[in-house]
C-alpha cells in the first residue's frame, strides 16, 4: 500500500513543473526541461518542453526512414519518460517517448518487478515540435494525449513521475525528474511519484 499522506510536496497541477538533473553538473548548465501533466476523463496529457544548447545532445533519428514504432531500450539515449500508477496500488506503468517518435509502454506489478510490454497500448502517437535559432535547434516540445481508461479507471486517483534521460555527446546520460528520492537516479522509486490533480 502506497501512501503520500505525509509527503513533503503538493499535488501536481496543470502548470509546467521543472525537471531537475540528479547531479547538477557543469555541462548541464543552460538546459531547461519542464513537464505539464493533466488527468481528465480517462485521458493523460503530457507536455514536455526542453530548451537550451540542444545540439550537444544525441537525438535519435528514424532508422532508414522507417515510421515510428514500438522499441525497447529507448532509455539508453535521450528519451522523455513518465511513470504512472494508481494511488494505493503497487503496480505501475512506464512510458518511453523518443525524439524520433519511437515509443514503448511497459507494465510492472511492483518495484522493478514483472516488466513486460503493456498489450492494451498498441499505439502512442505524440506530436514533436522544434524551434531553431540561427540554424541550430534551440527548443523541443513533445505533446502526448493518451487514453488510458483501459489501464486505469477515469475516476481513479493517479500518481505520476515525469522523467527524462538526456544524452550528451561528450558526457553521456544525465537523469532528470520532478523529484529524486533515492541515493542514485532511479525513476522506479514510488516515493518519487506525485499525486496528479484531475481537471
Amino acid at each position: 500500500m502506497v501512501s503520500h499522506a505525509s509527503a513533503p510536496f503538493s499535488t501536481v497541477g496543470p502548470a509546467p513543473k521543472p525537471l531537475i538533473p540528479f547531479a547538477p553538473e557543469a555541462h548541464l548548465q543552460g538546459l531547461a526541461l519542464s513537464c505539464t501533466a493533466r488527468w481528465h476523463e480517462g485521458v493523460l496529457e503530457l507536455h514536455y518542453r526542453l530548451s537550451g544548447p540542444l545540439p550537444r545532445l544525441r537525438l535519435a533519428s528514424q532508422i532508414g526512414g522507417e515510421p515510428p514504432q514500438r522499441r525497447d531500450q529507448l532509455w539508453q539515449s535521450t528519451c522523455f519518460e513518465a511513470f504512472i500508477g494508481r494511488a494505493g496500488q503497487p503496480g505501475y506503468w512506464e512510458l518511453n517517448l523518443a525524439p524520433n517518435g519511437d515509443w514503448n509502454c511497459y507494465a510492472l506489478n511492483g518495484y522493478r518487478q514483472g516488466l513486460q510490454p503493456e498489450p492494451r497500448i498498441q499505439a502512442m502517437p505524440f506530436v514533436l515540435k522544434q524551434r531553431q535559432l540561427e540554424g541550430e535547434l534551440e527548443q523541443l516540445e513533445l505533446t502526448l494525449s493518451l487514453p488510458i481508461g483501459a489501464l486505469i479507471p477515469a475516476a481513479s486517483a493517479l500518481e505520476l513521475s515525469a522523467t527524462a534521460v538526456l544524452d550528451d555527446v561528450s558526457h553521456g546520460c544525465s537523469y532528470w525528474a520532478w523529484l529524486h528520492s533515492g541515493p542514485e537516479p532511479d525513476f522506479h522509486r514510488r516515493e518519487s511519484f506525485l499525486p496528479l490533480a484531475e481537471g
